[in-house]
């Protein structure tokens, strides 16, 4: 069975709406919406780790071979992508404490797993971020928790402070505050700049060399976290 059926099926044995399983990821820290929901359903898309280990949790799944593949401990019917997804939530299901037989050793700074998406954020003159393709990172206590997601700088005007090719960790939200840093899709293009609000809306760069950014009643301008780290 295709995961996008085991999704809708598991969904269902639960009696829980799309909008309901939506809610959930969003209160997790995870946004998602109802139309995110039924692409999974339909096969369109995928959801990434974390929103699938969200998705176990909600549905009460802790054999993800079983509940998925139909064939526990056994992965040789599933193709070289199939094979990474499953390692990959096999691992951040072993980092919870939820899913995992014995706690990580106190010792190890590694406390937990999330996604660093492959194209990077512009710092400069804005690339689309692509949340279908990610790895995942480990991460240690140093990350802030609020912290669910990672992107790659790109570019040099939010130098001084984050430089080309640096990771920056993200935490999810629709709102800022004048003055914060935070990871914008604007016209379809995805920017790590400040925020400035006042008589004007503007993304602001911290290398003096780029000019802000303005943004007009016809622009489309969505916040997509803060910058935590």
């Amino acid at each position: 069975m295709e995961l996008g059926s085991v999704l809708k099926k598991l969904r269902r044995e639960m009696d829980l709406s799309q909008d309901d399983v939506a809610r959930y990821l969003t209160d997790k820290s995870c946004p998602a919406t109802q139309k995110a929901v039924s692409k999974w359903e339909r096969g369109d898309t995928i959801p990434n780790a974390r929103q699938f280990l969200l998705l176990c949790e909600l549905y009460n799944v802790r054999d993800v071979l079983a509940a998925f593949c139909g064939v526990p401990a056994n992965r040789e019917r599933l193709n070289s992508l199939g094979k990474k997804r499953v390692e990959e939530y096999i691992r951040l299901l072993e980092r919870d404490i939820q899913f995992s037989e014995a706690p990580v050793a106190e010792s190890h700074r590694i406390i937990r797993t999330i996604p660093l998406y492959d194209l990077p954020v512009s710092a400069g003159t804005g690339q689309f971020l692509d949340s279908d393709r990610y790895e995942l990172i480990d991460v240690d206590e140093t990350v802030p928790l609020s912290a669910t997601f990672a992107v790659r700088i790109s570019g040099d005007s939010m130098s001084p402070r984050y430089v080309d090719k640096q990771i920056v960790y993200v935490k999810p939200q629709q709102t800022l505050e004048s003055g914060e840093t935070g990871v914008f899709f604007l016209n379809g293009n995805a920017y790590c700049k400040i925020l400035r609000m006042g008589k004007n809306t503007e993304l602001i760069s911290i290398n003096r060399k780029y000019t802000p950014i303005s943004i007009s009643k016809y622009d489309e301008l969505r916040v997509i976290g803060k910058v935590v780290g």
